[in-house]
């Protein structure tokens, strides 16, 4: 079950955003030690498929990344999310990787409102650096790592 009616303008917005496009987006800024993320509320109800979540992007760069798999998910061919993918960033491999619900309501207190508990899955965009490493790389650099916390397992053979 899920919300169809907000208690205020910003709740009204998610929702009506979901009936009219399929999902919204929800940007965090950074603050004190988190780094800045942004992550989908609808995708699941809309389309079956998984909420995403992606860290240390500017927020316009973050939706432009998960309107393409949003685009995907509604044309009826979602991505592959057991496999990196080149569709997201030009000339990079992004992976996926599935979010324990340990993570839910640090993260994504928005699609617990809106799916009212913890019923969909959510999984992290994980992107590389300019060298191709991703942050689970002995050989990434402690700022790189920084910059996009991981709080997935990471993907097996990435």
């Amino acid at each position: 079950m899920v919300r169809t009616i907000g208690e205020d303008k910003s709740e009204q917005k998610v929702i009506d955003d979901i009936a009219n496009f399929g999902w919204h987006c929800i940007n965090i800024v950074a603050e004190d030690e988190q780094v800045a993320y942004s992550f989908t509320v609808g995708l699941f109800q809309s389309y079956g498929h998984p909420e995403l979540i992606i860290f240390g992007l500017p927020s316009q760069v973050a939706h432009q990344i998960l309107a393409i798999a949003a685009d995907a998910a509604k044309s009826g061919a979602p991505l592959d999310l057991t496999q990196p993918t080149d569709a997201l960033l030009n000339n990079y491999q992004c992976c996926f990787a599935e979010v324990p619900l340990t993570e839910y309501y640090e993260h994504v207190g928005y699609c617990q409102w809106y799916y009212q508990g913890n019923d969909f899955p959510l999984y992290q965009i994980v992107w590389p650096s300019r060298s191709g490493l991703f942050p689970w790389h002995h050989q990434a650099t402690p700022e790189f790592r920084a910059s996009q916390p991981v709080i997935a397992q990471a993907p097996e053979g990435t």
